[in-house]
């Protein structure tokens, strides 16, 4: 057990826990493999799997990212501003090239995200209220209502409101959580119970996927909008929370905490989010080609190597400027700096803080 720290010890140096980075690494093989089957989904089984995996990967990423912010009110604006509102801004105008080249027609609107960038918008906007959801007495049960009583409004575009307020719930479950919780995930019988669930979770995807629009799953719409009235819209909207909450779960509970090939591809997880997109682009261009069984399997399976190549430190470095601009210039300086993390870990409260 480790010595108490006192006011006289050093501070305490955070150590990256390799089980968080394991299931970081594993979200975003789900998100980048989830939209390079988007447009193949003519294919039944492809059909099937975007529908289930499109159900929690980004409630797990979100989980995820919630639980890391937990200390935000230690992080200063800058942190803020130079890994999650200027990467935005940076990849807005890169996306909006994309569809330049290929397709002729240039469209900007910083307010409102193109493509996967409305990701960081929206965590920009989730971090900001944290030190809310901290004074709040039940900060889930309300983050549930915000969530359902947005789905009732046609909210504009503009900071993608639609999806910052109907995800809102998974971050601020990230932000209750605690290290016991994730211990629990390791207990035999969960293990075994969240493998079962997301099993038997597949399988009916199988089995109802042409019944259940994949608009309930994309978070961008009103409920009227999707073709039913409020009061149902809100039901389905409760169901697909509580049943992307027990999928995150599950997902986490089968994810090993032993340090392996992935672990520290699990730290660079934000450069495959932000730069995948442009291969998914390119692959647009080839969809008749690859909308049959065996084209589906071979895009999977180049995801995977995809997500892990996007990870590796020399893609950092080539695009770190982009990703992780260092704007100490832009800014103040003053005496009393407090401790601060990037935001893919949290600092370290006591020696087991980030390693439940």
């Amino acid at each position: 057990m480790a010595a108490a720290v006192t006011s006289s010890s050093p501070p305490v140096v955070s150590q990256r826990d390799p089980f968080l980075d394991n299931a970081k690494f594993w979200a975003i093989v789900l998100v980048v493999c989830g939209h390079l089957v988007e447009d193949l989904r003519d294919v039944p089984y492809a059909h099937a799997l975007y529908l289930f995996v499109y159900t929690f990967h980004m409630p797990l990423f979100i989980t995820i990212s919630g639980y890391l912010s937990r200390n935000f009110t230690r992080l200063r604006a800058q942190k803020l501003v130079s890994t999650l509102l200027v990467p935005y801004v940076i990849f807005e105008i890169a996306y909006s090239l994309p569809r330049l080249i290929l397709y002729g027609k240039f469209q900007l609107t910083l307010l409102d995200p193109y493509f996967l960038t409305w990701f960081l918008l929206s965590l920009f906007i989730w971090r900001l209220s944290t030190p809310v959801w901290f004074q709040v007495k039940w900060p889930l049960a309300v983050a549930v209502g915000i969530s359902l009583i947005s789905g009732a409004s046609a909210l504009p575009d503009e900071l993608s409101m639609n999806r910052t307020l109907g995800l809102l719930p998974f971050y601020v479950l990230g932000l209750v959580l605690t290290p016991q919780h994730f211990q629990m995930l390791k207990k035999r019988w969960v293990r075994i119970t969240g493998a079962v669930v997301l099993l038997a979770g597949i399988g009916i995807t199988f089995l109802v996927h042409y019944d259940v629009s994949t608009e309930w799953i994309r978070w961008r719409h009103a409920y009227t909008r999707i073709g039913v009235d409020n009061l149902t819209g809100a039901g389905i909207r409760l169901l697909m929370l509580v049943i992307g909450a027990v999928l995150v779960a599950s997902f986490l509970s089968v994810i090993t905490s032993r340090r392996t090939w992935f672990t520290a591809l699990g730290g660079l997880t934000i450069y495959a989010y932000l730069l995948h997109g442009f291969v998914v682009k390119v692959l647009d261009r080839f969809h008749d080609q690859l909308n049959n069984p065996v084209g589906v399997a071979a895009v999977i399976l180049f995801g995977v190597v995809l997500t892990a190549v996007l990870c590796t430190p020399p893609f950092r470095t080539l695009f770190r400027w982009a990703v992780e601009p260092n704007l100490k210039w832009a800014f103040k300086t003053d005496g009393a700096r407090p401790n601060a993390t990037t935001p893919d870990q949290p600092a370290a409260e006591n020696p087991r803080s980030v390693n439940p």
